[in-house]
């Protein structure tokens, strides 16, 4: 499903040259639950960045489901995003003005779906993370739980095939952020992949495989295959 190959990512900051990402070859089936783990500035979110196609390697290739989306125009690239793939960041980031089912339905209007089976689907992904009762309440009169079970719904509208989660209980409580996590987890069971970025070991050791990045490296894979 996810392939990278030799994956650079640089970048100048200042008269320095860093390299965020240096050489990093994965594969990432379809229907896994992996962790990335490592200590601030290893890499982490530059690597779920490039997955997600919201950054672009300096050197390298990544296909995704046998597409070379290395090279992909922009138009392009966010045309694969808004189709195959959905993001969880730990901030959020529902438009502050918007319901929770207008945040929700955000993406699908983009894609250009007609009205009818938008709001359709957009019922189903709120029902579905328990939140039909809150549909027409914005950010701002939610708990931090129910603001992150909204952008879950969002992720998983477009029905994609992973779900790339930054951080996605940093945020939250202790019990909101295990409900956050058995929500990701039962998205996972139904076949979607899930890629977690966390700094908390607890979350990083439910996942089957659990990568740990170290000066931009792949440093470890605990499911016992070396990394490449």
């Amino acid at each position: 499903m996810i392939d990278l190959e030799h994956i650079h990512r640089d970048f100048q900051v200042g008269d320095q040259f860093v390299h965020a990402l240096d050489d990093v070859t994965l594969h990432i089936d379809a229907g896994d639950y992996v962790s990335i783990m490592g200590p601030s500035g290893s890499g982490k979110s530059t690597l779920l960045n490039i997955i997600g196609l919201l950054d672009r390697p300096t050197g390298g290739t990544y296909r995704l489901n046998g597409r070379d989306v290395t090279d992909l125009s922009d138009a392009e690239q966010a045309h694969v995003r808004n189709r195959e793939i959905g993001f969880v960041f730990q901030a959020f980031h529902l438009v502050p003005r918007l319901t929770a089912f207008e945040n929700v339905e955000l993406p699908l209007i983009l894609a250009g779906m007609e009205p009818a089976e938008r709001q359709e689907r957009v019922r189903e992904a709120l029902e579905a993370m328990g939140l039909t009762a809150r549909a027409r309440h914005k950010p701002d009169q939610l708990s931090g739980g129910q603001r992150q079970r909204v952008a879950i719904a969002r992720a998983t509208v477009t029905r994609p095939n992973v779900i790339l989660a930054d951080e996605p209980t940093g945020n939250l409580d202790h019990t909101s952020g295990g409900e956050v996590v058995r929500t990701l987890e039962a998205l996972n069971a139904q076949g979607i992949a899930l890629i977690v970025v966390t700094h908390d070991p607890l979350v990083g050791e439910r996942a089957r495989r659990q990568l740990h990045m170290l000066d931009g490296r792949l440093h470890r894979d605990v499911s016992g295959h070396a990394p490449a």
